[in-house]
């Protein structure tokens, strides 16, 4: 797995062996520096065939529309297809901005019972988890190896300060049964366990 950081939003290359998998993007008009990024990483942009979202606000989504362009499938998990749009007036709103929304009739609608053989199918290993604390379509990534991608979800450590909100409680609980061994966030620096 390689970490990709060209804006304020890590983002993640998992590759499999029929099949690379990129997690997040970064805001609109990241573009050039995304592929800066992956230059450097050395990522080549044909081994991107597919991209999952952890949740469809700006800065986690903001290339989606042109990797779907430049032939990267687009994995929506079913929780997900009421918010595929919800940024769509945020970048508007800036018309020097390069943004190209999602094409959804080109995007792979699953649900997270049908992940772990959609992943398997890029020869990887997980499975996509329905974690909504955050927002109502965020999903995490737990991989079999021990690595979980959890996007924006509140981090672990900060747990006992939220007593009162079952909802990250039970995702948190969601996520140790499949015995992580480090956490990707996406605004913090990993955390091994």
């Amino acid at each position: 797995m390689i970490k990709l950081r060209y804006g304020n939003t890590n983002t993640f290359y998992i590759p499999g062996s029929d099949g690379g998998l990129l997690v997040d993007t970064d805001w609109a008009g990241t573009l050039p520096l995304f592929f800066k990024a992956i230059k450097t990483a050395g990522i080549e942009m044909k081994a991107i065939t597919t991209l999952l979202v952890t949740h469809y606000h700006p800065d986690h989504m903001g290339l989606a529309g042109e990797l779907q362009r430049l032939g990267v499938k687009l994995l929506v998990v079913d929780v997900q297809r009421l918010f595929v749009h919800a940024s769509d007036e945020i970048f508007a709103r800036d018309k020097h901005l390069s943004y190209r929304a999602v094409d959804e009739s080109a995007a792979t609608v699953i649900s997270c019972a049908e992940s772990r053989d959609v992943l398997k199918g890029l020869g990887i290993d997980g499975e996509i988890l329905h974690t909504p604390s955050h927002s109502e379509d965020s999903v995490s990534l737990a991989l079999d190896d021990g690595s979980c991608l959890v996007g924006d979800l509140e981090p672990l450590a900060y747990l006992a300060g939220y007593e009162e909100n079952p909802a990250l409680k039970s995702d948190w609980e969601q996520l140790m049964r499949r015995r992580p061994k480090r956490i990707l966030y996406a605004h913090a620096n990993e955390q091994k366990l």
